[in-house]
């Protein structure tokens, strides 16, 4: 299997000679996608979108906020607002009213107006389809660029990780790391390329369904058998 490095995600990549623990590991995180597969064959993204730049707004608006939330708040936003140019001319104080209960709303309005503002005026509009492009853009961020170019462009530039990937990686071992660009790396050298927009999703879909932070369901869950954590909860 190819194993995938990355500097400072600059696209440098080289092959190293993975050694027998983390060639293991690759095996069982191929079983673990495998499974996925099985579960959750075509996992959406839980926020509405209908275009792309929606989408690139609707992920700003979910830091330290529910999925839940933000579709709340951005079904009328989205009638109001459709287009950057239309995002880029909104009135900030207005704005931060609109989506005030996502929370750090003052933060988002700010990033929202200015990262359209770019769309406008270097891309006439259209969201940018490299991850060096997008996380040049204000509020925007690797996780929010991955979920932007898999979910729109079927571009698979890496792995989404919030925090239920953060969580399940954790507890499946396949990374020992706290900091999502380092456990980035970890999953993209145990993860083909081809599998990366598939695995981010359905792992998301998996932690919301099943292996919650609280209370996992670990007597329904599909990794029982493979989860160093099964069962550890109770």
């Amino acid at each position: 299997m190819e194993v995938w490095l990355s500097k400072k995600f600059s696209g440098e990549q080289k092959q190293r000679q993975p050694t027998e623990a983390q060639q293991e590991k690759i095996q069982r995180a191929s079983k673990i996608e495998q499974l996925l597969r099985r579960a959750y064959p075509n996992p959406a993204i839980a926020l509405g979108f209908k275009t792309p730049v929606q989408l690139l707004v609707a992920v700003i608006l979910s830091a330290q906020c529910t999925d839940v939330r933000v579709n709340i708040v951005t079904k009328e936003l989205f009638r109001k607002y459709r287009t950057a140019k239309e995002f880029a001319n909104a009135n900030r104080l207005e704005l931060e009213q609109e989506i005030h209960s996502t929370g750090f709303y003052k933060n988002k309005a700010k990033n929202i107006i200015s990262c359209c503002q770019t769309l406008v005026d270097k891309y006439s509009g259209a969201v940018p389809q490299t991850m060096k492009e997008l996380t040049a853009l204000a509020g925007v961020g690797r996780k929010t660029a991955n979920c932007v170019l898999g979910g729109c462009f079927n571009i698979p530039s890496g792995i989404v990780v919030d925090t239920h990937v953060k969580r399940l990686a954790n507890r499946l071992d396949l990374t020992d790391q706290d900091d999502p660009e380092k456990i980035e790396v970890d999953l993209m050298k145990l993860i083909p390329k081809k599998d990366w927009i598939h695995f981010g999703n359905a792992l998301i879909y998996h932690g919301r369904k099943v292996c919650s932070a609280r209370r996992p369901l670990c007597a329904d869950c599909i990794f029982s058998k493979l989860c160093p954590s099964a069962f550890s909860f109770y």
